[in-house]
């Protein structure tokens, strides 16, 4: 009867304990969506008592649930890193082919970063937090045996999703492609960065215009470069090597 009775006590414990995280979990979830909508009409450097009164709580009842403004940055950068990739991947699986991939990859995170600027700021500059140039993945202990950060993780996720269109038409080594789409994930992130700053200068392509180009530039160069090794110039030459030899005339 005894041990009957530790039993069910136990089994009260651990379910009264499942609801609890789950309803840490849920509350969780509740402010890092309540501080999103802060970020996004305040800017990146919203203060916590602005994300807390947008919550309808205090500061103090935020702090329960992350331990500072870094663990709330963390947070909803999971959470935007994880809407983004999951974005991504079905855009690429949607294409009819490996350009139409990687092109369709180029809009999505364009049109995502474009619909809310501050969010994205707010996840990836530390400089909204702590007044520093760093990365969040660097502020946050990539590298270093911590907790990598959500957009280190991120990005290590796309050059794998990247790599895959760009691998199958060049038939080159899995390191040659990784190398690749790494380049690429660094091109198209910084071109998007320029282009959010830049977007209502005259002259500045529009999304789509933007999205054709960046494209554009990643696919022909290595592509271009890989499928028709004979038009390399070499630094050295006068003349690029990419014109066609002249066709001979037949004879009778």
């Amino acid at each position: 009867m005894r041990t009957r009775g530790r039993a069910e006590a136990g089994a009260a414990v651990d379910g009264r304990s499942t609801r609890w995280d789950e309803h840490r979990a849920a509350r969780r979830a509740e402010l890092v969506r309540a501080a999103s909508k802060a970020v996004h009409r305040g800017g990146p450097g919203v203060s916590m008592d602005e994300i807390a009164a947008a919550s309808g709580t205090s500061k103090s009842i935020v702090y329960r649930y992350f331990d500072d403004k870094t663990g709330l940055q963390v947070a909803l950068g999971a959470a935007v890193v994880g809407q983004m990739h999951d974005a991504l991947t079905q855009a690429a699986e949607a294409a009819d082919t490996p350009r139409g991939a990687l092109r369709a990859m180029v809009g999505v995170y364009l049109e995502m970063i474009e619909s809310s600027p501050n969010v994205y700021y707010f996840v990836t500059r530390t400089s909204a937090v702590a007044g520093t140039e760093e990365t969040a993945a660097q502020a946050l202990g990539a590298g270093t045996g911590a907790p990598r950060a959500p957009l280190a993780a991120f990005l290590d996720s796309v050059i794998q999703l990247v790599a895959e269109p760009f691998a199958r038409v060049t038939d080159v080594p899995p390191a040659d492609a990784a190398a690749w789409a790494a380049g690429a994930v660094g091109f198209v992130r910084g071109a998007g960065e320029w282009w959010l700053s830049h977007r209502d200068a005259p002259g500045t392509p529009d999304r789509e215009q933007l999205t054709e180009r960046v494209a554009s530039w990643l696919w022909a160069g290595p592509v271009g470069v890989l499928s028709n090794p004979g038009a390399v110039r070499h630094p050295d030459s006068e003349t690029a090597a990419t014109a066609a030899p002249a066709p001979t005339k037949e004879t009778s």
